[in-house]
């Protein structure tokens, strides 16, 4: 009987995760199936429960769980310790647990796969909740030059920014305290372009050259990506890549083997202009 492991989230219908795990699977000859779950708002951990007690080996953790998934966890690892948002679980004999591999997925995606340098360049990342507390430690450790959160409620940003006191140079505000500044590498960590909502960014955010990279993804360009076209990014990527890096390595932690990831790519992307065209 094939091992089971899922997503759990709230939308989560949109997910790319079952089709993504089930090629690892088959590229790797892993016997397992992997779906996409529903959770109630209000009831993630029952639903959790429910599944381990059904089988389950593993699950990843959507939007808006992955803080919740965190204080479920009976074992953290660091990353997941650090960012306090889990975005991957592990089920066995010993407890539940947490992983975070949303930055590793994020810095393979823009190094390996976009060839951006991060060293010595200055980032803003918007958004303080579960996606962003999940990348922002990577992020420091690439060392960019100087790094600031924004988000719509500038408490939260200062709180995260104080949760990472003495990891690198970094700086909180909210959206409307970024006018005057310019970054060379924004990143939209908002679940905004999941509910079709523009961002109130200020003009001249997008320095000359900058690559604007939104860690949600669809049919076409996010309106997040759009704003950031009109506003002069000269280059734009959605998450795509990060989903599927970050599915490797959730991949690797389950079932000890990292697969490829270019096939995988290619193929959601093959699909994704196939569906736009009809």
């Amino acid at each position: 009987m094939s091992e089971r492991y899922g997503v759990f989230g709230n939308p989560v219908n949109h997910s790319k995760s079952p089709a993504i795990h089930a090629a690892f699977a088959a590229a790797c000859n892993q016997d397992l199936a992997y779906e996409a779950i529903l959770a109630p708002r209000d009831g993630f951990a029952d639903c959790v429960r429910v599944f381990v007690a059904a089988g389950g080996c593993g699950a990843n953790v959507t939007v808006p769980f992955k803080q919740e998934a965190c204080r479920l966890a009976t074992r953290l690892t660091p990353r997941a310790r650090l960012a306090g948002a889990v975005n991957t679980l592990s089920f066995d004999s010993t407890g539940w647990l947490g992983d975070n591999t949303d930055g590793a997925g994020l810095l393979r995606d823009l190094t390996n796969n976009l060839g951006c340098t991060i060293s010595g360049t200055r980032v803003l990342l918007l958004g303080a909740g579960g996606a962003a507390r999940g990348v922002l430690g990577p992020l420091l450790e690439a060392a960019p030059s100087r790094l600031v959160i924004a988000n719509r409620t500038p408490a939260s940003a200062h709180e995260l920014a104080e949760r990472m006191t003495g990891a690198g140079k970094l700086g909180a505000c909210s959206y409307p305290q970024l006018a005057g500044e310019s970054f060379d590498l924004v990143i939209n960590a908002t679940s905004a372009s999941l509910a079709g909502e523009p961002l109130a960014l200020p003009d001249g955010i997008f320095a000359p050259g900058s690559l604007a990279y939104d860690m949600m993804y669809g049919q076409g360009q996010t309106p997040f990506l759009l704003l950031a076209a009109s506003h002069g990014a000269t280059r734009l990527a959605d998450g795509l890549g990060m989903l599927v890096e970050q599915a490797a390595e959730a991949f690797h932690l389950w079932r000890g083997i990292r697969p490829a990831t270019a096939p995988v790519m290619a193929m959601l992307r093959a699909d994704r202009n196939e569906c736009g065209s009809r």
